[in-house]
């Protein structure tokens, strides 16, 4: 068995109190550790699993087991930025900013997930590997990668679904493929 490590993002209930952690424990997150920050409450797991697919899956359902926690998000899941990008690929970062900017290579690197004015530009790592992979013939692909993305999605839909109507909900589902 593989421990595998990773946060999640949660709210609800203030997790630090005695009650809360021993609701976590008794629900089967003993290997987490809960935190907050600038008032964000995350849960760091050390999950033994046979896969990180698995040991994500079981620690968003244990913690959700704890009456009016949600899990938000993965944190760090599959955003990267231009030093990230540089330091997984042991390139430098103007030569990163070469790629971005178009500058080198054959262009058409992926647009960042921000704002592209921004200083603080991120993107989604699987399309950067994606990216690297063709043009370069790096072998960056981690599959994890994919399945990470795919729960942050889902449980980021789950989360921001709630604010949208009904009828909304039915229309972005058909937009994107989601029937239920």
């Amino acid at each position: 068995m593989t421990t595998h490590q990773f946060t999640l993002i949660v709210e609800g209930p203030d997790l630090q109190t005695d009650a809360s952690a021993d609701a976590l424990y008794d629900e089967g997150c003993d290997d987490a550790l809960v935190g907050r920050l600038d008032g964000v409450q995350f849960l760091d797991f050390d999950r033994e699993a046979p896969t990180l697919r698995e040991a994500v899956l079981s620690a968003v359902d244990d913690a959700e087991r704890v009456e009016g926690v949600e899990v938000v998000r993965l944190a760090d899941a599959g955003l990267v930025s231009m030093a990230d990008i540089a330091n997984r690929t042991s390139r430098t970062r103007e030569s990163v900013r070469l790629l971005i900017a178009g500058d080198r290579g054959p262009g058409g690197f992926p647009p960042p997930v921000t704002d592209p004015r921004s200083r603080y530009r991120l993107w989604r790592w699987t399309e950067v590997e994606r990216w690297l992979t063709i043009h370069f013939r790096d072998d960056l692909a981690q599959p994890e990668d994919h399945i990470l993305e795919a729960i942050n999605a889902g449980l980021e839909l789950r989360h921001h679904g709630r604010y949208v109507s009904r009828d909304d909900r039915r229309e972005l589902q058909e937009l994107v493929g989601v029937r239920e």
